[in-house]
């Protein structure tokens, strides 16, 4: 008798960890790596300099925080933004600013997007995820956010940037197993990136292979116009 796989949570934090570094290290063209020791921790804290956090429900649920360092954070908000093509000097200079914060948020809705997509692909279940917050903290506040878990399981796991800057993320769920039965069918990856570029290909090699109609003689059109065609 085939023997089924069990799925714990460790091999989802580690679904997590993969789309957090492939997220930001395509955002920001620089290497995002992680550590390969995970921490347990008997819960979940926002802390300095930057806290973020996205809840999330559905198969199972879970809270996902990250929390930056200004350095760090900065060297992110960077590198994103000059990648987009802005010109440094129009940057901002403090992790206090509205516009670093924003882009923290939105370079996390990537990276659990990007999570809830695998998740569901591999585990054919489905989560959904609401919209990442994001708080400036100073050195004396630390928040725990109160989540409605069953049994929680909490992790932590240190990432670094490509000039050494640590961020930490931060995992919280419902203690729960997936067990792959031996009938379980991987289903065929769709990337919609790499189907509009074939179908722009196609479209592209229809109009070469379009064969070009000669001019009509000039006998010809003499006799076009005189039909009045």
């Amino acid at each position: 008798m085939a023997k089924s796989k069990i799925i714990t949570t460790d091999d989802i934090l580690l679904v997590l960890c993969n789309s957090m570094k492939s997220v930001l290290s395509s955002a920001t063209a620089h290497s995002v790596n992680y550590s390969a020791m995970v921490q347990k921790i008997h819960k979940t804290c926002l802390k300095p300099d930057i806290g973020c956090f996205v809840l999330f429900d559905g198969g199972f649920s879970g809270l996902v925080i990250l929390n930056f360092s200004a350095d760090a954070a900065m060297e992110l908000y960077t590198d994103y933004m000059v990648n987009m093509g802005l010109p440094k000097n129009e940057l901002a200079t403090s992790h206090t600013s509205d516009e670093v914060s924003d882009v923290m948020g939105e370079l996390m809705n990537q990276m659990v997007g990007d999570f809830t997509g695998v998740i569901g692909h591999e585990l054919h279940t489905s989560i959904t995820q609401n919209q990442p917050k994001m708080l400036t903290i100073n050195k004396q506040v630390l928040l725990s956010i109160d989540t409605n878990l069953d049994r929680p399981q909490a992790r932590r796991v240190t990432f670094s940037t490509s000039k050494n800057n640590i961020f930490y993320l931060e995992l919280a769920m419902d203690k729960t197993e997936f067990i792959k039965l031996p009938t379980f069918e991987e289903r065929e990856t769709f990337d919609l990136d790499t189907l509009l570029e074939e179908e722009k290909n196609k479209s592209a090699n229809a109009v070469e292979e379009t064969p070009v109609q000669p001019a009509p003689s000039r006998s010809e059109q003499d006799l076009l116009d005189e039909l009045g065609i």
